[in-house]
């Protein structure tokens, strides 16, 4: 049997702006199927301050911290972990540069530069490396199990045997989806 490349898991956070304007929303939501990325958790909810201190330690001494702080507190983000071959770096280019600014000169197209309004309302995050990427999922998913994931649900998402809730955004496996020969069933 051929073995498959194994998937990669990130963060991805649509902003409290974006999450206001359902027009918007649904576009980048569109984007995101469009481009064959995989929803395996979602949830929405408002960043608790421990969440987002938690979350932007590393700017902690910087001086936008606390407008940041501030904007992420401010109303619901919905959070997803997305999977998909080089998912990081596929996320990252939809998402396009950090700086609005910059995304709306070189990259137009991408989310950032479509909707993100500054620096701090950027439209949306995304982890920039695999340490980053299990390091945040944890501060909103703290019952997310990466190596649970790994060892039974993987193989689904990589060989497609998913249903997609678009209400709730999210893919789930297939459980009708007969299984491949030497697989046990997966029960929920």
């Amino acid at each position: 049997m051929q073995s498959r490349k194994p998937l990669e898991l990130t963060l991805a956070i649509i902003k409290p702006h974006i999450v206001k304007s359902p027009f918007v929303l649904q576009k980048i939501r569109d984007l995101i199927i469009d481009n064959n990325l995989k929803i395996v958790r979602s949830r929405r909810t408002t960043l608790t301050r421990n969440e987002a201190e938690l979350f932007y330690e590393e700017h902690k001494e910087k001086f936008f911290y606390n407008r940041l702080m501030t904007f992420m507190c401010s109303g619901p983000s919905d959070i997803h972990i997305l999977a998909d071959h080089d998912v990081i770096a596929k996320w990252r280019r939809l998402m396009g540069p950090t700086k609005v600014y910059q995304a709306q000169y070189t990259d137009p197209k991408t989310i950032r530069g479509m909707f993100g309004l500054s620096d701090t309302r950027n439209a949306a995050h995304g982890s920039d490396s695999i340490k980053s990427a299990e390091r945040e999922i944890k501060i909103f998913f703290t019952d997310f199990d990466f190596q649970r994931w790994h060892e039974y649900e993987e193989r689904f998402y990589n060989l497609g045997h998913l249903h997609f809730d678009p209400i709730a955004f999210i893919h789930t496996i297939d459980t009708n989806f007969p299984n491949t020969p030497g697989q046990e069933q997966i029960t929920k």
